[in-house]
């Protein structure tokens, strides 16, 4: 069974923001990845299938797949690990969780279910709510 990892997204205030900001890395220079200063003892555990799960304003929201880790280095030339992400961005079942520093392990059994594998109930009524509204359910993966 796979490991995955549990990261804050420093900077990013949602989802939305995380996702252009990842779009930009992507294009300017592939692959997307995420550099870290330690590399995981667990990687092989890491790669066979796991995920980052990433915590955007205090909850768990999404999770990218990690397809590789490298060594790499920082922009001042400090050597680190280059987390090789999937660009996809998979809502989950948003969780709280409380600041911490660097990552965590995240046991399979401990990670958020995707949303899309909760059955599909349809809403009615979404477009006479307010954008400002329909915005912030959106960067919280509830609608």
């Amino acid at each position: 069974m796979a490991l995955h990892l549990l990261k804050l997204s420093v900077g990013p205030r949602d989802v939305a923001e995380l996702r252009a900001l990842q779009a930009e890395r992507r294009r300017a220079d592939p692959p997307l990845r995420h550099r870290t200063r330690l590399f995981p003892r667990r990687a092989e555990e890491i790669l066979a299938g796991g995920s980052i799960y990433w915590v955007v304003a205090g909850f768990v929201r999404v999770r990218q797949r990690v397809l590789d880790i490298r060594e790499d280095r920082m922009a001042d030339g400090s050597a680190c690990a280059a987390l090789v992400l999937d660009p996809a961005l998979v809502p989950v079942e948003a969780r709280p969780v409380k600041a911490f520093q660097g990552w965590r392990y995240l046991a399979p059994e401990d990670a958020p279910p995707d949303v899309a594998a909760r059955p599909a109930v349809p809403a009615r009524g979404l477009e006479r709510l307010p954008p400002r509204l329909r915005r912030e359910l959106a960067a919280l993966c509830l609608i």
